[in-house]
């Protein structure tokens, strides 16, 4: 892959109101390219935001992790096709992922299969009722998504190596709980260094607090990305 740091890194927009999330964008200028939205600021009139972004030329992960019956599925991925977003998730359930992939088809929208969330552990998993430990169910989705043509994974880059392994080099592989040496780690349980997990091989890397939590959001991301661009 080709792709620079620039390409590679997605600020996660993980506050509370436009106004906040306007004030970070700015901030970051035309060093950060790729953003990415879930619940918290969807709800909070984030899906115009991101349509916005778009518009002015910023590419927008939209952070949705979609699961319903698969016609639901399916509307809901075509009418955010035509929104301009770059990436979609979805929980990596074989046959969601096939309405989507369905759904998808002749747009440029990458879907990427949730396969176990970063703030999950093993016991966690357990009491979820699954019987595979993480690493077992996040291989076991990574290759359901495969065969169902997704775009990608989403998974913790302590599985990314062995993701990579079973996807090859054209799908994605987009790791949070992205955490820079000595920052918190919050509520993630499974984290990485961005340059390690490059390394291991995610191909896209969702920062959210280091840097929309800093004191300057704009140096902790050009830190981040000076440190991915020296593990590229």
């Amino acid at each position: 892959m080709t792709a620079t740091a620039r390409d590679r890194l997605i600020v996660g927009l993980d506050i509370p109101t436009i106004g906040e999330a306007e004030v970070i964008v700015k901030a970051l200028g035309d060093d950060v390219l790729f953003y990415k939205i879930g619940y918290q600021l969807a709800f909070a009139g984030g899906l115009e935001f991101a349509r916005d972004l778009a518009a002015d030329g910023k590419k927008i992960f939209l952070d949705m992790k979609l699961l319903d019956i698969d016609n639901t599925v399916a509307k809901g991925v075509e009418n955010i096709a035509k929104m301009g977003m770059s990436m979609l998730t979805l929980h990596a359930y074989p046959k969601a992922m096939r309405a989507a992939v369905e759904a998808a088809r002749g747009s440029d929208l990458c879907l990427l299969g949730v396969t176990v969330l970063t703030s999950m552990d093993e016991q966690d998993v357990i009491d979820a009722g699954y019987q595979y430990d993480p690493h077992t169910l996040v291989l076991r989705r990574t290759e359901q998504a495969r065969a169902a043509g997704m775009g990608g994974i989403v998974c913790s880059a302590e599985e990314s190596s062995a993701v990579r392994k079973i996807v090859g080099a054209d799908m994605a592989i987009v790791t949070p709980g992205i955490r820079p040496a000595g920052s918190d780690k919050g509520d993630q349980k499974r984290v990485m260094t961005p340059a390690d997990a490059l390394r291991s091989g995610s191909s896209h890397l969702v920062v959210a607090r280091p840097i929309v939590k800093a004191a300057d959001p704009h140096a902790a991301a050009l830190a981040i990305l000076n440190e991915m661009t020296g593990a590229l």
